[in-house]
């Protein structure tokens, strides 16, 4: 007979993780799917300077590494499958792998977000060529050359000051005419004398021969086209979340995030979701732990009551 979980838990994010730490450790026999890599956004973040009590040097693998190891230690399983389709609608919950089917009493919805892209041309093609919408990963392929990030919000202003430790020179290419970050990476960005700016300005095309040789870029004010040197482009434009096979099953908003009360639950009973995937103001990895301890409980909670 197969195993009946008490909780399936989609994504090994930092919301995941979290989740599998409640829970594993309120003794509910836990599992976690991770399609790719455990940690999420989280695993290819370097500096995490906002987490409450980070230790001096904290990085987004090192959080996360801990993080599973907690985890782990209270009994919770690791499946590397992704996860291909879910039925939802009854008592016992089911998760369909590229694997196999498992069973469960609750789900926990941690399937966080993915980075957009700009959609124009040379874009795809240039994918692992120079184009990146990771610096932790890729920086040092990138080492005293000349690179520019696209975006101007946190992500992409902390990706730039990041890439300086490697690159010659970074330019910052934003629509508008001042960024979107917090107030102390915008002053970090400004004082870092490798760091320049074009401004109103968005990416027409991406072009090279064979790897990124420039872009053309086209200011939004006066429509003028101009070509910019670069050996890289690094794009930060925001992230849409990871919630396509649950459309039609879970209640969203228009742009595709899982609608939850403040304990986590969605509009189907035994469904929680947590982290990036969430409808809520603030996506940091703070927020996703908080959310995925919330859920956890509230699925115990779910259980208890199925067991009265």
């Amino acid at each position: 007979m197969s195993t009946l979980y008490d909780c399936l838990i989609i994504g090994g994010g930092p919301a995941g993780l979290s989740a599998a730490i409640y829970a594993s450790r309120g003794k509910l026999n836990t599992v976690v799917f991770e399609r790719s890599k455990i940690g999420g956004q989280a695993a290819i973040t370097d500096d995490i300077e906002n987490y409450p009590g980070s230790v001096e040097e904290a990085t987004g693998p090192k959080i996360v590494k801990r993080m599973r190891e907690q985890a782990e230690s209270f009994g919770t399983c690791f499946v590397m499958e992704e996860v291909k389709k879910v039925e939802l609608s009854e008592k016992i919950k089911k998760v369909i792998t590229t694997k196999g089917c498992y069973e469960g009493k609750t789900v926990i919805i941690a399937t966080g977000a993915e980075h957009m892209k700009l959609n124009v041309p040379g874009e795809e093609e240039f994918i692992g060529k120079g184009v990146s919408y990771c610096a932790t990963c890729d920086a040092d392929f990138f080492t005293d050359l000349d690179v520019v990030v696209v975006g101007g919000g946190d992500s992409a202003v902390q990706e730039a000051l990041y890439l300086t430790k490697f690159a010659k020179n970074v330019t910052i290419i934003h629509r508008r005419d001042k960024l979107r970050a917090n107030k102390c990476l915008q002053d970090k960005a400004f004082k870092n004398p490798k760091i320049k700016f074009l401004w109103d300005s968005v990416v027409e095309r991406i072009e090279g021969d064979g790897i990124v040789e420039k872009v053309i870029v086209r200011n939004v004010k006066t429509g003028e086209l101009k070509e910019v040197k670069t050996d890289g482009v690094f794009i930060f434009i925001g992230m849409k979340p990871s919630t396509e096979i649950f459309k039609g099953l879970i209640e969203m908003d228009e742009r595709g995030y899982i609608l939850t009360d403040e304990n986590m639950r969605t509009n189907i009973e035994g469904v929680f979701a947590a982290g990036d995937c969430r409808a809520k103001l603030l996506r940091q990895i703070v927020t996703a732990a908080a959310d995925g301890a919330i859920a956890a409980v509230a699925a115990e909670r779910y259980i208890e009551e199925l067991e009265c």
